[in-house]
């Protein structure tokens, strides 16, 4: 059973950095992507940024040079380096794992930038 465990949200206020971690667990040879979506109040749930395991990187537009989303291939893990927050980046967290055509979810983590 995999298991996607995130840790890293918070409240933080405008212009200020937080980092996610999400570790992977569960007998798992190998993860074709792991990534970060959000998903605000009434929004839907939407692409942060992804990485796959050979380098290739995705982010969302109003991510561009502020985030940064980095892999540990060896241990499974997948982190989001956040900075320059804004009010608008606040939304629950949800990192996402791609194997073998299977589709997994960690809990959410919430992120607020809030003065």
């Amino acid at each position: 059973q995999v298991q996607l465990v995130e840790s890293g949200g918070g409240l933080v206020q405008p212009g200020g950095s937080l980092r996610l971690s999400c570790a992977a667990s569960g007998g798992i040879f190998s993860i074709n992507s792991m990534g970060w979506y959000r998903q605000a109040p009434g929004k839907q749930r939407d692409l942060v940024a992804a990485k796959t395991s050979s380098g290739i990187t995705t982010y969302i537009d109003s991510a561009k040079g502020r985030f940064t989303i980095s892999r540990d291939n060896a241990k499974n893990t997948v982190f989001l380096q956040m900075n320059s927050l804004k009010p608008e980046d606040t939304a629950v967290y949800y990192c996402h794992a791609h194997i073998w055509g299977s589709h997994y979810w960690g809990q959410g983590t919430q992120v607020t930038v809030s003065s």
